[in-house]
């Protein structure tokens, strides 16, 4: 049983759902109109209100979730904690409201878990198709054939943004929507040409805004499907209630309307700008692909791998020396006795990644690794997972002081040694006897290695009395000894 959080800009959902052997079958769905976006000030920064109507909502969501036996749960923030200026400071707490982790996620990675949603909802293997979802903060396009995503972007107009932004004081009027829908347009005109109906079969709208669209269609007998000429009808009827308080049509929430219209004059603008014929409404997209992905790691098919084995090929890595230096900095790893498995894969991952940075500079590959590590678009990666990546690379060669704040968690610090050993042995051009080493690190580090090592290679000995001094110079001592 998966459980998907999504924090999004207008909305923060939750979703609970069971993997029944082909489709996820949803449980429970819980929406709180929280409006994050709108909660935003002229600094950029969350707002004391905006803050604590978040808290009160994931304290709420806890305890939803903690009725329910669940195999794994993801909490994902989308364009509203990605823009906010002082959402790191935010998260902290609203991890503790929530009791899980949140993953701000990025706007391209958010794209690629819609489409997941999507892919699997549709479950037609050939078709090619293009997914739109319009939600809050953010708009992303998505053109994939079956469950494989050709190209995906995210473009930073929202219905939140919109509606804030061109239906000033709620008003509602003809120069309104069409300056709304031109602002919508000049987003996408740039990137339209892969996305155009040539290259696709089908377009998907995942979005609440999508199927709140067309459910309002649909019931106000405005036409039968989403195209340019129902969703004009729709603009049109919106403009006669001439204001937002006075929207009232079967299909909209009157909570919605304040939002919908933003959602309207983005879809119109896409419709336009795209020649969109038809627009498909699906009950899928983010949560359920947030679902999806789960299950995929729980059977081993995890898109993270993919990932790291494309950066691999792209970047001309050397699989040889980079496999060995990650089945060593693994096996050492297991000797440290890490208190869990945070970081397993993490440092396997780094450190097959680690010389990565020679495309740039074999001087300081380490620095060049780890800044395109914690800037890539890693499919299947959180920038949390990615920061912590960096951080292993950077810290596995030179000196310490660059992660020494990350020193007092000790399974990090493990990592770090397992890491710099197995590099350190593979330039020394030892084959590793895991019978004849051992390594410890509780409040120091202790390495113990056979004697004949040090006399059959003559550079281990001023590898390893340099490697001292880098541990001295942060406060850790480090001993060793032969037998």
């Amino acid at each position: 049983m998966y459980a998907a959080v999504d924090l999004g800009s207008n909305s923060f959902r939750l979703h609970i759902g069971k993997h029944d052997g082909e489709m996820i079958r949803v449980l429970k769905s819980v929406r709180e109109p929280i409006r994050l976006a709108a909660g935003l000030d002229a600094q950029g920064n969350l707002t004391p209100a905006a803050q604590q109507a978040a808290l009160n909502c994931l304290k709420n969501f806890r305890t939803v979730l903690s009725a329910y036996k669940l195999d794994a749960v993801r909490v994902v923030a989308t364009s509203a904690m990605r823009v906010a200026r002082n959402s790191a400071a935010f998260l902290p707490e609203a991890e503790l409201a929530i009791g899980y982790p949140i993953e701000i996620i990025s706007g391209e990675e958010e794209g690629r878990l819609i489409y997941m949603g999507v892919a699997h909802a549709v479950a037609l293997p050939g078709e090619r198709r293009l997914v739109i979802d319009i939600g809050g903060g953010s708009t992303e396009l998505i053109l994939g054939r079956g469950q494989e995503i050709e190209q995906v972007e995210s473009f930073s107009v929202g219905t939140v943004k919109q509606s804030l932004a061109f239906f000033v004081g709620g008003r509602v009027d003809a120069p309104s929507f069409e300056a709304a829908i031109l602002s919508a347009r000049s987003h996408f005109e740039d990137a339209a040409p892969p996305y155009l109906p040539q290259y696709w079969k089908q377009c998907y709208g995942s979005s609440g805004t999508a199927r709140t669209i067309a459910d309002i269609i649909v019931k106000n007998g405005l036409g039968r499907e989403v195209n340019a000429a129902s969703l004009s009808a729709l603009k049109q009827r919106f403009i006669e209630f001439g204001h937002v308080s006075k929207i009232d049509m079967p299909g909209l929430r009157p909570d919605r309307a304040s939002t919908i219209i933003g959602g309207l004059a983005i879809l119109i603008g896409l419709v336009r700008e795209l020649g969109i014929p038809q627009v498909q409404p699906i009950e899928a997209g983010l949560r359920m692909g947030v679902m999806w992905d789960l299950h995929l790691r729980s059977t081993k098919r995890d898109r993270r791998e993919q990932s790291v084995q494309s950066c691999v090929q792209k970047f001309h890595v050397d699989e040889r020396r980079a496999n060995r230096v990650a089945d060593d900095a693994l096996a050492l790893y297991a000797q440290t006795k890490p208190a869990t498995d945070q970081y397993t894969r993490h440092l396997y991952w780094s450190a097959l990644l680690h010389e990565m940075g020679m495309v740039v500079s074999h001087t300081g590959y380490h620095k060049h690794a780890a800044y395109i590590i914690e800037n890539a678009d890693l499919p299947g990666f959180t920038s949390r997972e990615q920061k912590t990546m960096g951080r292993l690379i950077a810290a596995h060669k030179g000196n310490l002081r660059k992660v020494v704040e990350v020193l007092g968690d000790a399974d990090f610090a493990k990592a770090i040694v397992a890491f710099r050993l197995a590099v350190l042995f593979m330039h020394s051009r030892i084959d590793i006897d895991f019978t004849q080493i051992k390594l410890r690190f509780k409040s120091r580090i202790e390495l113990e290695i056979k004697r004949s090592w040090v006399a059959d290679h003559p550079t281990l000995s001023y590898w390893l009395e340099k490697e001292q001094e880098q541990w001295d110079e942060v406060g850790v001592d480090f001993s060793l000894r032969t037998t």
